[in-house]
């Protein structure tokens, strides 16, 4: 009880300041390790050529496609239990949390089924060419052995971080992403198995990362806890967490498939095409993992907040989040479409073509960044208090509403410069999109606050 009214406490009263600084710290960690292994993944499997650097591209797409389950049932069950927390209803609260679990290992085991029954099917549905297609494949298998395993992992990351623990959410996600950069080396090279030995680096770090996440919740350090006698047998609760989820599946899903679609596209200019578009959104991804963290350090923060009527914590929690967002972005912005070319030659140092695609694709991408901080914070914003309908079109908008047509129509005018240009355009009417939306609610907040003082 005492643990209970400690992290209440935290919520609710630390300066917000200082509460998203140091809650943001471990989980920026946790996103930049991941990142930094899909790059260190991507420049270790680059040197086995260009087809195989193209294959990473290929399986990103079913990787994202894992992520929009975990990040549905993680992210759902998440903004549930933090507003359950802030009202002080830990007892629901753990209802959900062992619900999501189970539920996010059968919907892994499902998608491990069909994607091994089909392998070959759905990794030339996700825009594998002929002599990417056996790189592609090998890869893809062994992810799809632990994708239980990695659903599992979102949903216990993003039970962590719903309560605060965000240090302890870490250390699972940092472990196993400094495993995976270590296993790389040693499989890729010295046990010289290849691309193979990418696949099987995963498949084993994000085995150890499961473990030692569901450790965390066995050593009296949260207030959530697992047993079967809480799993739920209400449909409505299902239908209230994955409703809450909803966001996160247009985010992510809508991600694998604009990964897919550009896939398709830049396939007609060629396997340089492929690898320089993948090259060049994994250095993007490392940056802007940076803000995708610090929105999501942000996110518990406003369900506590909400959930306690704090109203006028939430406009402040979004202010300082939304400024701190647009300054951190300008300036890697700049920092980014300034060393685009370096960054380009230590994956493709020996491919002209590659490098070419992928300098003018990144710094195409840099120069709209200040604006993405107002996309993802809005988002946050709308899952955080439950706000599913205006948080699902928002989460749609970039990858989805806007991105999709634009890599379809924007080739067939500009060839590869429409191809190029549709995600930096994409984000730019997402922006626009997004600016009444908060404008209202954040007005209705302050409404709300000020009849709350009265």
């Amino acid at each position: 009880m005492q643990q209970k009214d400690e992290q209440y406490e935290k919520m609710i009263k630390t300066p917000l300041p200082k509460l998203i600084t140091v809650m943001a710290v471990p989980t920026i960690i946790s996103m930049l390790i991941t990142s930094i292994y899909n790059i260190t993944d991507t420049w270790f499997v680059s040197k086995l050529g260009t087809s195989a650097s193209a294959a990473t591209g290929i399986v990103f797409s079913l990787q994202a496609i894992i992520q929009a389950i975990g990040f549905t049932v993680g992210t759902g069950a998440g903004s549930v239990i933090s507003r359950l927390l802030g009202k002080k209803d830990s007892e629901e609260a753990k209802e959900v949390a062992t619900t999501a679990l189970v539920t996010s290992f059968v919907f892994g085991g499902l998608l491990s089924g069909i994607g091994l029954m089909f392998l070959e099917r759905l990794i030339r549905g996700l825009g594998a060419t002929d002599t990417i297609l056996p790189y592609a494949m090998d890869y893809a298998r062994y992810i799809l052995y632990v994708t239980p395993l990695i659903t599992a992992s979102f949903v216990l990351n993003n039970l962590l971080r719903a309560e605060g623990r965000t240090v302890l959410a870490m250390l699972g996600i940092g472990i196993g992403g400094v495993l995976n950069i270590i296993l790389d080396w040693v499989l890729i090279f010295a046990a010289n198995m290849g691309i193979m030995g990418a696949a099987v680096a995963t498949a084993i770090s994000q085995s150890v990362g499961f473990l030692i996440l569901l450790i965390c919740f066995f050593t009296q350090k949260t207030v959530l806890r697992f047993s079967l006698k809480y799993l739920s047998k209400d449909f409505s609760l299902y239908k209230e967490f994955l409703s809450n989820g909803m966001p996160s599946l247009f985010r992510q899903g809508l991600a694998s498939v604009a990964s897919v679609a550009l896939n398709h596209v830049a396939a007609g200019y060629g396997d340089a095409a492929v690898a320089a578009m993948s090259v060049a959104g994994k250095i993007f991804m490392l940056v802007y993992c940076i803000l995708i963290g610090f929105a999501q350090a942000y996110q518990p923060i406003v369900g506590y907040n909400y959930g306690a009527k704090e109203y006028e914590r939430v406009r402040k929690a979004y202010r300082f989040t939304l400024w701190t967002g647009n300054i951190g972005m300008s300036v890697f912005g700049i920092v980014q479409y300034t060393l685009a070319p370096w960054l380009l030659e230590r994956f493709v140092s020996d491919d002209s073509q590659v490098k070419e695609i992928g300098m003018l694709a990144l710094r195409m991408q840099s120069l709209v960044m200040p604006l993405l901080a107002l996309g993802v914070v809005c988002n946050m914003t709308f899952q955080a208090v439950g706000k599913n309908a205006v948080a699902t079109f928002l989460a749609a908008c970039r990858q989805g509403v806007f991105f999709l047509p634009l890599i379809w129509f924007l080739p067939k005018i500009w060839g590869s410069m429409g191809m190029k240009a549709a995600q930096p355009i994409a984000d730019v009417a997402t922006f626009v999109v997004c600016l009444p939306f908060i404008w209202k609610f954040m007005r209705e907040l302050k409404e709300n606050s000020t009849d709350k003082c009265c």
